[in-house]
């Protein structure tokens, strides 16, 4: 749907062939019982991925809201899925994807499970915005970058705000 909406589905089959999952299960513990307030699961990220699909048990996970004004309650929905652009779709797709940053707040006594399949380039693949989606009103935003040197630079520098933005940003007058 994402290639077809933005009329570059001839690049579907490629970009599927250079591509790998990895499907995580995730336990959150709850907090502490002497701690009144919510505990952290997950500090506030956004994923390295393309693609993220999310299923989960338990309420906890919030999303920043577009103006970061608010984190947003996100709960689980049976027979639903929560789907998280990443980092590397929003520079594939020139920044016309937005990526949610989201965390998780424990609260209560049960655990929390969440199973995530992460859609990402294989290591050598580069990432690179199709020639369709960059244009005057759309200036190349992200330089083409592989896989691994991205994931190196953000291990190497966790605790950046933006890591996308710090690895591969290119400055936009």
């Amino acid at each position: 749907m994402i290639f077809e909406s933005y009329g570059v589905e001839k690049y579907l089959e490629s970009n599927v062939k250079d591509s790998e999952t990895a499907i995580h299960l995730i336990k959150y513990d709850p907090p502490p019982t002497n701690q009144p307030a919510a505990g952290v699961g997950a500090n506030p990220h956004t994923d390295k991925s393309l693609l993220t699909i999310l299923d989960f048990n338990l309420p906890g996970l919030e999303v920043l809201s577009k103006d970061q004004s608010q984190w947003l309650p996100v709960g689980p929905r049976p027979g639903a899925f929560t789907i998280f652009v990443g980092d590397q779709l929003k520079a594939w797709s020139n920044g016309r994807l937005h990526i949610a940053p989201h965390k998780v707040s424990m609260r209560g006594e049960k655990e929390r499970y969440s199973y995530a399949l992460f859609a990402s380039p294989k290591n050598e693949a580069v990432v690179e915005a199709p020639k369709e989606l960059v244009d005057e009103e759309h200036p190349l935003l992200f330089r083409p970058f592989k896989n691994m040197d991205f994931l190196r630079f953000y291990y190497s520098n966790i605790y950046m705000d933006n890591a996308l933005q710090g690895f591969a940003g290119l400055a936009v007058n």
